[in-house]
C-alpha cells in the first residue's frame, strides 16, 4: 500500500528473493573490491559515488542501480562480471505488487489518484516514505524498509518523463496536517507538494476537511488511462492491493473521481492552501 502498512505471504517471498540476490551481488562487489586493493573510499572515489553509498550496497542496505554495477565492474576489471548482475535485478528489484504497479504507471497517459489517508506515493519525499514505513507492524528490519523506500522513489521518475504523463491528485486536508514522521518531515513534504504542482502536466487538489459532500468517503483508489486501451483502476485496504479491469466496475470509480474533483478546492485554490499550511507547520 502507498502507507506501507500492508504485506502479505507472495510480497514476503518476493522480498526474501531479492535480499538472496542483493547480498550476493554485495558480496561479490566486496571481494571484488578488496582484490584490487580499493577501500570503500577508494571505490566511492573512483565510480563517483559516496563511501557511505558503497557501504551500505555492500552491506546489502541499498540496492545497486545499473550505472553503479557498470563503473563497478569497470573500476575493479572485473571483464563484466559485475555488470552481469544487473539482469538479475531487472526482474527481482522490487515485489511483483510493486512491478505490477510501476508497469500501469510506466504505459499510463493520464493517471487519477484520490488519497484520504497519507500523501499519494508519487507525490512522497524520502523522508516521507521512510517514516511511513518505520512505523509499519509488525515492524520491518531495516533493511527491508530501505528496499521498499527505494522502491517507491523510483517510480517517481514517471512524473517528469517525456511525452508527458497528465496527472491529477486529490489530497483529503487531513493528509497534510498529519506529522508523520514529525515537523520538519511534514515541513518538507509540503514544500514538495508545491514544487510537483508547479509541473504543466501535475494538477494537485485539496478535499477539505469541512465539505459536507465528500464522494471520496470510501476509500483511496487511483485511475490509469493507457493510450490504446480501456482504464483500469487500482484500490487498495489493509493486506489487499486489487487492479480492476472490468467496465462495470471502473466506470462507478470514474464517476466518483470526477465528482471528488469538483467538490475539491480547484489547483490554484490548493496550492495556497498548501502555502498557507507551510507557514503554519
Amino acid at each position: 500500500m502507498e502507507a506501507g502498512l500492508s504485506g502479505s505471504g507472495t510480497e514476503q517471498q518476493d522480498w526474501e528473493e531479492l535480499n538472496e540476490i542483493v547480498r550476493t551481488i554485495a558480496r561479490q562487489i566486496q571481494l571484488w573490491r578488496e582484490r584490487t586493493g580499493l577501500t570503500q573510499a577508494g571505490l566511492g572515489l573512483a565510480i563517483g559515488f559516496s563511501e557511505e553509498l558503497v557501504g551500505k550496497v555492500e552491506c546489502g542496505q541499498r540496492i545497486p542501480t545499473a550505472q553503479f554495477l557498470d563503473k563497478v565492474d569497470e573500476a575493479v576489471n572485473a571483464g563484466g562480471m559485475v555488470s552481469a548482475f544487473k539482469e538479475d535485478l531487472t526482474t527481482a528489484r522490487y515485489p511483483k505488487k510493486v512491478r505490477d504497479l510501476a508497469k500501469l504507471e510506466a504505459e499510463a497517459v493520464e493517471i487519477g489518484a484520490y488519497s484520504n489517508s497519507v500523501i499519494q506515493g508519487l507525490l512522497q519525499t524520502e523522508d516521507y516514505t521512510r517514516a511511513l514505513f518505520t512505523a509499519r507492524r509488525p515492524l520491518l528490519d531495516e533493511e527491508t524498509a530501505e528496499r521498499q523506500v527505494a522502491a517507491r522513489m523510483s517510480r517517481q521518475h514517471v512524473l517528469t518523463r517525456w511525452p508527458a504523463t497528465v496527472f491529477s491528485f486529490v489530497q483529503e486536508e487531513v493528509t497534510l496536517r498529519r506529522p508523520l514522521g514529525g515537523r520538519m518531515v511534514l515541513r518538507g513534504q509540503l514544500e514538495r507538494l508545491l514544487e510537483v504542482g508547479q509541473l504543466r502536466n501535475v494538477e494537485i487538489q485539496v478535499m477539505p476537511t469541512g465539505r459536507e459532500d465528500n464522494a471520496g468517503i470510501g476509500g483511496s483508489f487511483r485511475l490509469f488511462e493507457a493510450g490504446d486501451g480501456p482504464k483500469v483502476a487500482h484500490v487498495e485496504v489493509q493486506q489487499v492491493s486489487r487492479v480492476i479491469a472490468e467496465r462495470k466496475e471502473v466506470h462507478p470509480l470514474e464517476i466518483r473521481y470526477g465528482t471528488i474533483r469538483a467538490q475539491a478546492l480547484t489547483p490554484r485554490e490548493s496550492m495556497a492552501f498548501i502555502e498557507k499550511l507551510l507557514g503554519e507547520t
